[in-house]
């Protein structure tokens, strides 16, 4: 039963074959020498991203939580490694800069983005500890984000926490919900998923690189880049620190069966997710 509200059996089928077949092809190739040392970066920082897409199609089509990572996570850690291994000698061979497409600073959304979604899933889904302090190692960027900051924290004693939220528009309302007392928390963190979607909007290059997938006039569904808009952010934190997210569970952005895997809630969910994409296929 799909958990996305776009796409059907065929489409999830169909990206999840090829994202999987594009994941083995590459694989072949990292240990051979880069054909185009200035582009190797950003090719294979692509390759982390269709790693992390495949997890999340599996989750969007409906797959069992404990089945979603099947060694995807791994993948994602070992070609975002390759890449920033690439940067560094393309610029230490003199190379003015690297090929990636975004600013690898928490002061880019779209890195931001990244290292809460790729830390959120980690801790979602309880990666080994190798795999753990090897993610924070690649996010480095300690005591940048107060957010960010404290939800590494959960799992990494010590860390420094930074005093600023980077990105205010959405984040301060998830900062806020974490502060907040007790009673208030469940309805502020329906509120941060009611927004987050629409608050994550940007113009021109600095719009997330995922945002505008599934959009029927931007980026069509039949493009196939959609895997789905899942607020990654939320689930983390509702589970790090404890917090009521049932006003969220029928929410479309929200992957509560992260959480709760057998939430009647969230099968409800997908149930109507289901009869709208047959509607909207029926009216299309």
């Amino acid at each position: 039963m799909h958990r996305a509200p776009l796409g059907n059996t065929a489409y999830w089928d169909g990206r999840i074959k090829k994202f999987g077949e594009r994941i083995e092809a590459d694989k072949s190739n990292m240990g051979f020498p880069a054909k185009n040392p200035g582009t190797e970066s950003q090719y294979w920082f692509n390759h982390s991203r269709y790693s992390f897409r495949l997890i999340m199609l599996r989750y969007s089509r409906g797959d069992p939580v404990e089945a979603l990572l099947q060694g995807s996570f791994q993948d994602l850690l070992d070609s975002w490694a390759h890449a920033n291994l690439r940067a560094l000698e393309w610029q230490r061979a003199g190379g003015k800069r690297d090929s990636r497409e975004w600013l690898f600073s928490l002061h880019n959304l779209n890195y931001y983005n990244w290292c809460f979604w790729v830390a959120g899933l980690a801790l979602l889904l309880d990666v080994p500890d190798e795999q753990w302090n090897r993610l924070l190692n690649l996010i480095g960027n300690i005591g940048r984000d107060r957010l960010l900051d404290s939800v590494l924290a959960t799992r990494q004693g010590g860390r420094k926490i930074g005093s600023d939220i980077l990105h205010p528009k959405p984040y301060a309302r998830l900062m806020l919900t974490i502060d907040a007392p007790r009673s208030q928390q469940a309805p502020l963190l329906a509120a941060f998923v009611q927004h987050w979607y629409a608050e994550l909007a940007r113009k021109s290059g600095d719009e997330l690189w995922w945002h505008v997938y599934g959009d029927p006039a931007r980026h069509p569904l039949d493009k196939g880049s959609y895997f789905g808009r899942w607020c990654i952010e939320a689930a983390v934190v509702a589970k790090m620190f404890d917090l009521d997210d049932s006003l969220c569970l029928a929410e479309e952005h929200y992957p509560g069966a992260l959480l709760h895997p057998e939430s009647e809630h969230v099968a409800i969910w997908s149930q109507q997710s289901s009869l709208l994409s047959r509607l909207r296929s029926l009216i299309s």
